[in-house]
């Protein structure tokens, strides 16, 4: 399969034009993993990740300590509706950031190296 058949393409709801990427749309087994995310840890915020070239819109959810999931969603409104739905309080990341415990989380649970 060629670069060509692997591109996607999605209808832009802003501009009507289509646009592709390499990647492939949220799924239902994303939005169950995501729901049961919320549901076995506590303090969950989300933080909404734009669309690029080749990722479509993720969410990434955060626990109170810092474990944190990613998955594919189908745009941010679709990302505010799902934590609006699951009682979680909702950010752009391009905008707020991520906070420190996720970053403090993946530091401590980073896969041995081997040399």
């Amino acid at each position: 399969m060629g670069l060509g058949d692997r591109l996607r393409r999605r209808r832009s709801a802003s501009d009507g034009h289509r646009r592709a990427t390499l990647d492939r749309g949220a799924g239902r087994a994303d939005l169950a993993h995501l729901e049961q995310f919320v549901a076995t840890r506590r303090g969950v915020e989300g933080y909404v990740e734009p669309r690029t070239a080749v990722t479509e819109t993720t969410i990434v959810l955060v626990a109170a300590d810092g474990e944190w999931t990613r998955r594919r969603i189908d745009g941010p409104d679709t990302a505010r509706r799902l934590s609006r739905d699951l009682g979680v309080p909702v950010y752009d990341a391009q905008v707020t950031g991520y906070p420190q415990r996720m970053r403090d989380w993946s530091k401590d649970h980073r896969p041995p190296t081997t040399r």
